[in-house]
């Protein structure tokens, strides 16, 4: 809606006023005043209301830009876990702190976010760490979706322990030990070997490492690029 529209709409706000005031019964210099000064109160007021209602609808849109390293810090709805969870798979997210620029609130809190596992790695049974990673694809805002890309997250899980190295070796020469003395030679290969595998046992007993991030984790994420959004 143009200024020229806003004129025509308070233009004839104060025309169809003035047409429907019902004029005084009064004669003379007192009625004739008293008539006009009503016709120009009620034109006033219908023409402000008119003018308030046509701004209200053409109210301006601003473009907001979120730079890049603008930091967004969301709330997970569901768990991720290097269990379950494979890279690509989906996950959302809520906002959990308003994200302000220049004064402006770009984004409320409670906006929705989604995103993607980049990354979903066990540990070895005996070697290596768990490593889940994280990165958000989008929010959407007033019915619109932003695709954006951001940093990962990424959480590495404890490496193992050397006691349960040590366990296999400990175990393989006990066994063997005990094989050489029941049967010479022979024994104490088969000794080892059955040796080294109660010593597999008792070291995986932990089992492989996983990574679980609890549903409701706050994770921060930052911006790569910048994002202009309508606010």
């Amino acid at each position: 809606m143009t200024p020229r529209t806003l004129g025509w709409i308070v233009c004839a706000s104060v025309a169809i006023s003035a047409c429907g005031t019902t004029p005084s019964t009064g004669t003379g210099s007192a009625g004739t005043g008293t008539t006009a000064t009503s016709v120009a109160d009620a034109a006033r007021a219908t023409a402000a209301d008119a003018l308030a209602a046509a701004a209200a609808v053409v109210q301006p849109k601003r473009e907001v830009e979120l730079a890049p390293g603008t930091v967004v810090a969301v709330r997970l709805t569901r768990a991720l876990s290097t269990a379950r969870d494979r890279a690509h798979d989906k996950f959302e997210a809520t906002l959990e702190e308003p994200v302000v620029v220049n004064d402006v609130e770009a984004l409320p809190a409670g906006t929705k976010f989604s995103g993607h596992v980049t990354t979903s790695q066990e540990s070895g049974r005996l070697e290596g760490k768990a490593v889940l990673g994280m990165t958000l694809d989008a929010f959407e805002l007033k019915g619109q979706r932003y695709s954006i890309a951001t940093s990962v997250d990424s959480k590495a899980s404890e490496g193992h322990k050397s006691r349960n190295i040590k366990a296999i070796a400990g175990g393989a020469g006990l066994g063997a030990l005990i094989g050489g003395l029941a049967g010479g030679g022979k024994g104490v290969a088969i000794g080892a070997g059955v040796g080294a595998g109660a010593g597999t046992g008792a070291a995986a007993a932990t089992g492989k490492k996983n990574i679980e991030v609890p549903a409701e984790t706050l994770l921060r994420f930052s911006l790569k690029k910048a994002v202009t959004i309508t606010a």
